[in-house]
């Protein structure tokens, strides 16, 4: 850490500190790139003003400490690039505030908690690199304000559920080098109108491309290849 982490300086002074003018309490941590190492310490939990915190790019080990579920003022919390393993904590659903929740390039387990429906603000959601299993869980087709949907790299199985393809804010899609089967429904770009960029590559879809996909008007990248898709490639896609 710099050189100013210590009791002769104010902790609002600290290098990647920054706090409220009113009560000077810590609004945001910015530790990124910082080459720390050891576990997150749960006491991060007890900054019960925090927006923001980026502990990105270290080498941060071990479980995600379920203290960090009472940050419920969260807008921002990026924890990517560490080697953080064990599965993301159900808890963490109550961050009814949390507009980015990245934990992409960790070695995370388990499933995708259900919880993470409960994150009614999130736009950006960012798992990829790690070893999620399990299915994508339906409860995610309530994230309604998402933009950006990135899970790729993981062990997911199972297909898509239908009702993810309804959140007209989605943006961007990314789950390639999964397990992911099933097809794709014929009416696909149906809510999806400012879908820009969808990548299913290396997975195990099947069935035929919806004819639809030329819909999805502001779609600028569509890969799917390295499926079990069948049929011809619509003329529509216009990509």
């Amino acid at each position: 850490l710099h050189d100013n982490w210590t009791t002769n300086y104010p902790v609002c002074n600290w290098a990647g500190v920054s706090c409220a003018a009113k009560h000077t309490r810590v609004r945001a941590l910015n530790l990124s790139n910082m080459n720390l190492t050891g576990t997150i310490p749960p006491q991060l939990g007890n900054l019960s003003f925090l927006v923001s915190l980026n502990l990105s790019h270290n080498n941060f080990h071990d479980h995600l400490p379920r203290e960090l579920g009472q940050l419920n003022r969260l807008e921002l919390i990026d924890l990517s690039s560490n080697f953080l393993n064990g599965e993301i904590p159900s808890c963490f659903g109550r961050w009814d505030k949390v507009l980015h929740l990245i934990l992409a390039n960790n070695n995370l387990t388990g499933v995708i908690p259900p919880s993470i429906s409960n994150m009614s603000n999130l736009e950006n959601l960012d798992l990829r690199n790690n070893l999620v299993h399990g299915n994508i869980p339906y409860e995610m087709s309530k994230l309604m304000k998402l933009r950006t949907l990135r899970l790729a790299k993981n062990q997911l199985s199972g297909s898509i559920p239908a009702a993810i393809y309804n959140i007209s804010a989605l943006r961007m899609i990314s789950l390639p080098y999964n397990n992911l089967s099933g097809s794709l429904p014929q009416k696909i770009c149906h809510h999806l109108l400012n879908l820009e960029a969808l990548y299913l590559y290396e997975n195990e879809f099947s069935g035929q491309i919806p004819t639809s996909i030329g819909e999805c008007k502001n779609l600028r990248q569509l890969m799917l290849d390295t499926n079990r898709f069948n049929g011809r490639i619509p003329t529509s896609s216009g990509i």
